[in-house]
Order: structure tokens, then C-alpha cells, then sequence
């Protein structure tokens, strides 16, 4: 049974959803790292909120660690690279807070227009100081959106209920989905020098951070309020000041900042300025949503392999994953067998789909073939982390589908560039059994498992019975015998499954057969 710890507090409903699907759970919260370090070893998923800090150091501990999901949308305090480099997925919980986050925004919008945390401190300090805050509607007034996505896109339907006009810039979003939304596409500049409210709603990224930078904020409409509910880090704490102070800026808003817990900020104690403790999240429902979400989807994958809303491994849900199995299994064995018999440097490696196969989901395919061709050479490779350990080896890795049938109704196909050139492998399924089809060109139909043996040899009368006698004397059984050919007389490949491994001094007695020119043990 699979074992998961929660380690900071969630909802009752994630625990009992875990023990529903099958999965062992402990609800441990607030612990140290090394704390957490001296037990994270015992448990398969790992549920977080944003207390805990899953570090490297965290994660070399974490010795049987498959999953980690995260109940909310910021994944900051996951170092992802280390985790990928692990063969652990990252997931989290993007829809569990939506709206939420994206009516917070709109609140944050509606303070501003109207002043209403400085006009409600005046009051109760017994002011009426009723012609101090003028306001300003939001009806007919243009809100610029960074970020088109999934909370983006629930502020411009709210906004425009409000008779807004909705102008948004997002490197993503197409022509035809801002139609559906009823919103405007342009590029940033626009956005800026139109809008009189702006709202941010795109992860921090290298190409996100300061997008609100002290030249982005001299290019906004002047008067305009600026409202952040995203991630600290995307404007320019310290050109917020100096806009507002300028009265440049009318106001702005957040939620996030830079550093949380925020307990100083330059923007502390602004005119114009209001700010919130990361509450984007912070409604019953919502945290109700992401508890039950991150657990159904850490259930899903450790009891059925299906990943929904991973950031390190393409998804492959619940239903998907029964049909993708064999496809992936044939992928993974198919890669292994052209990573244990191509010699050389590997410069580029190809995964082809024909028929039937070309109709599915071509990623986690990809990731298979790639992590049966690296676990040649490291056995901790997985799904995970096969596609971060190609790239960092400078590996191309191309993805090719053709929904043509050829001989086959399905058929998978990896090559891989070597020195002396182009090596490829198929297979097809019989029922949902990977079989292997051809080898380097060569026709033969084989079951890649357990242990086998590889030789190319000349193709010549009494060869078999050599090679027999020779495993015999060695006291290996043979399962199974597969032979293919080019042409009669020619060179011939035989691929024999055997009942136990073949050790170093038998492949030198096969290698010294006549006739015989490569000899390779392997094991699937």
C-alpha cells in the first residue's frame, strides 16, 4: 500500500480521500527539515501546502519519494529541478483556487476605486471626511490583464459583468480564444498605455519577473491602479513607491510580495497603497477544493499511474493510463534495446508512431522510450526525470507520428543517431504484449524479457547446434529462439531469451564461434 505524508495542515477530507483509494496516510505537521528529513524516507507522496520547503536536501533523504503535490498553484517552495532529477513529480492544484484568487482581484480592484481601507480607518477614528475620498467607477473604465489563464480569464468575465472594456496581454492566449472571452489581444505596450486598472495573473518566471518594472510602469496611463494577486516578484517593489509617490500610479494593491511573510516593504505605509497577507486563497471553499483535488490526484497516480496537473512529467489521466500502459511499456522496452546495443556517441533519439499508437498521447510514450534508453547507464532513470537527463545531456529528442497503417495496425519506432549512423528498432502489440518486429533493419519478431542474448553471424549451416552445445556446456537453458535475416547466406541476428544472466566468460566462448561477429547479452 502506498504511504503518503501530509506535512502541513489541510483539510480533514484530503486524509480521508487517501485512505478511500487505498493509500496509507500521516497528518505530520510542523516540523523542521531535519526533522522532516529523518521520516521523509518512509513515505511514497509527500502533500504540502506552503510551509514546507521541499529542498534538495529534503529530496536526497526522500529515498522512495515519487510524488509531490502541492494543495494550491505556486509551487515556489518546491525545488522542481532537483525533484525532476529524482524521478519525483510535482504536481499542484491550479482550478482548486480560482476563483477565489480571481474575486480577491476584483475586491482589491473595487478598494481602490473607492479607497475604502483608508476611508473606513477614518471613520472610525471618528472623521467624516466625506469629500477626502473621491472615487472613481469602474463601469466603462479599460482593465489590462497580464495573463490570460485560468484565473485571468474567470477576472475578465467578472469584469465584464461590470460593463468593463478587457484588453490583456498573454504570449499564449490565441485570436480565437479571446473571442470566446469577449476580451481584446495586444502586445504589453498597449496594455500599459490603455488601461486604467491592471491585474496580473501569470507565474513568476524568468521572462515574468519585474514585468512591471520601473520602464513598464512609466509607460502605464497615468492614474492608473495596479492590483497583483499572482506572485511577488513580477513588479518592482521599489518603482511602485516611487510611481505612487509621484502620483503616477493612483493606487495599488497586493496580495504578494516579494518576501512573505512581508513583515517590511518600502510600499509599507504609501498613500494610495493597500495590502493583504496572501489571503488569494483564503476562502473555506478553496481550501476545501485544493485539499481534495491534490489528494485525488496523488491517489490516482500512486495507486493508478495517472498525472494530472504535473510540472515535471507530461499528464496521462485515470482513464488514459490503462489504454497508454502497453504503448508505454513497448516504448520503454524498445528504448533499452537500442540503448544496450548502440555503440558510440548518441547524438539525437526518435520516437515514431504508426496506426493506432499515432492516435494517442505521443508524451508519455516519449518519456518511456527515453527512460528504457538512459537506464542503460543509470538505474535510478524513471519517467520523471528521462526527459530532464536527455536535455542536460545535450540529447535531441524528436517525437514523429504517422496514423497511416503500414504492416502493422499499431507500431512504435525508436532510432538514435549514432557515430556510424542511423539505428532504429519497432515493436507492435499483440493483445496488450509488447513484441519486438525489426531490429536494425532486419525482420524478427522477439519478447523483450528477462534475460536474452544478442549475436549477429554469418549466415551458415551448423551454427545453431554450435551455439547450442556451447550454452549447454555452460549449463544455460534457452526459452526462447528468434532468427532473422537479410538474405540467405548473408548476415543473420538471433535474439535468445535464456533462464539466467550470461556472465563475461560465456559471451567470449559465443564470441569465439565461427562466423559470429557481435555477441551482447541483455536484460529487460
Amino acid at each position: 500500500m502506498p504511504k503518503v505524508l501530509i506535512s502541513d495542515k489541510m483539510d480533514p477530507k484530503a486524509a480521508q480521500i487517501f485512505r478511500e483509494r487505498g493509500v496509507e496516510v500521516d497528518e505530520i505537521t510542523g516540523k523542521t527539515p531535519d526533522e522532516l528529513k529523518a521520516i521523509i524516507g518512509q513515505y511514497d507522496g509527500l502533500a504540502i501546502r506552503s510551509s514546507t520547503k521541499v529542498t534538495k536536501d529534503i529530496l536526497d533523504h526522500a529515498t522512495n519519494l515519487k510524488v509531490v503535490g502541492r494543495a494550491g498553484i505556486g509551487v515556489d517552495n518546491v525545488d522542481i529541478p532537483a525533484a525532476s532529477s529524482r524521478g519525483v513529480v510535482v504536481m499542484n492544484t491550479p482550478f482548486g483556487n480560482s476563483i477565489t484568487t480571481a474575486e480577491h482581484a476584483i475586491a482589491l480592484m473595487f478598494a481602490l476605486a473607492r479607497d475604502l481601507p483608508e476611508a473606513d480607518r477614518s471613520t472610525q477614528a471618528g472623521k467624516w471626511e466625506k469629500n477626502r475620498f473621491m472615487g472613481v467607477e469602474v463601469t466603462g473604465k479599460t482593465l489590462g490583464l497580464i495573463g490570460a489563464g485560468n484565473i485571468g480569464s474567470i477576472v475578465a468575465d467578472r469584469a465584464l459583468g461590470l460593463k468593463m472594456k478587457v484588453v490583456a496581454y498573454d504570449p499564449f492566449l490565441s485570436a480565437e480564444r479571446a473571442l470566446d472571452l469577449g476580451i481584446e489581444k495586444a502586445e504589453l505596450d498597449e496594455v500599459l498605455a490603455r488601461a486604467d486598472f491592471i491585474t496580473l495573473h501569470t507565474p513568476l518566471t524568468d521572462q515574468t519577473r519585474n514585468i512591471l518594472s520601473r520602464e513598464n510602469l512609466a509607460k502605464t496611463k497615468k492614474g492608473v491602479r495596479i492590483v497583483n494577486c499572482a506572485r511577488g516578484g513580477l513588479i518592482d517593489e521599489a518603482a511602485l513607491k516611487d510611481a505612487l509617490d509621484s502620483g503616477h500610479v493612483a493606487g495599488a494593491a497586493l496580495d504578494v510580495f516579494v518576501e512573505e511573510p512581508a513583515k517590511a516593504s518600502p510600499l509599507f505605509g504609501t498613500p494610495g497603497f493597500i495590502s493583504t497577507p496572501h489571503l488569494g486563497a483564503s476562502t473555506n471553499e478553496a481550501q476545501v477544493n485544493v485539499a481534495i483535488q491534490v489528494a485525488e490526484q496523488m491517489a490516482d497516480y500512486l495507486v493508478s499511474g495517472g498525472i494530472t496537473n504535473a510540472l515535471n512529467v507530461p499528464s496521462l489521466s485515470a482513464e488514459e493510463a490503462p489504454r497508454l500502459k502497453p504503448y508505454m511499456a513497448l516504448a520503454e522496452k524498445l528504448g533499452s534495446l537500442v540503448g544496450q546495443l548502440s555503440r558510440g556517441g548518441i547524438s539525437r533519439v526518435s520516437i515514431h508512431s504508426e496506426g493506432a499508437a499515432a492516435e494517442l498521447n505521443q508524451k508519455p510514450m516519449v518519456s518511456a522510450a527515453l527512460a528504457g534508453y538512459l537506464r542503460v547507464h543509470s538505474a535510478t532513470v524513471n519517467m520523471v526525470n528521462a526527459p530532464f537527463l536527455a536535455k542536460e545531456r545535450g540529447l535531441e529528442v524528436r517525437e514523429v507520428r504517422n496514423e497511416r497503417e503500414g504492416d502493422y495496425h499499431t507500431l512504435v519506432r525508436v532510432s538514435v543517431r549514432t557515430d556510424a549512423g542511423e539505428r532504429s528498432v519497432a515493436g507492435t502489440l499483440f493483445g496488450d504484449q509488447p513484441r519486438l518486429v525489426e531490429l536494425f533493419g532486419i525482420k524478427v519478431e522477439a519478447d523483450l524479457a528477462g534475460h536474452m542474448l544478442y549475436i549477429v553471424n554469418e549466415d551458415a549451416p551448423g551454427f545453431i547446434g554450435r551455439l547450442g552445445t556451447t550454452l549447454g556446456e555452460a549449463n544455460v537453458n534457452i526459452g526462447t529462439f528468434h532468427l532473422g535475416r537479410r538474405d540467405a547466406g548473408g548476415e543473420a541476428v538471433l535474439l535468445l531469451s535464456v533462464d539466467t544472466p550470461v556472465d563475461d566468460a560465456l559471451v567470449e566462448k559465443v564470441r569465439a564461434l565461427p562466423g559470429v561477429k557481435t555477441v551482447n547479452p541483455l536484460t529487460f
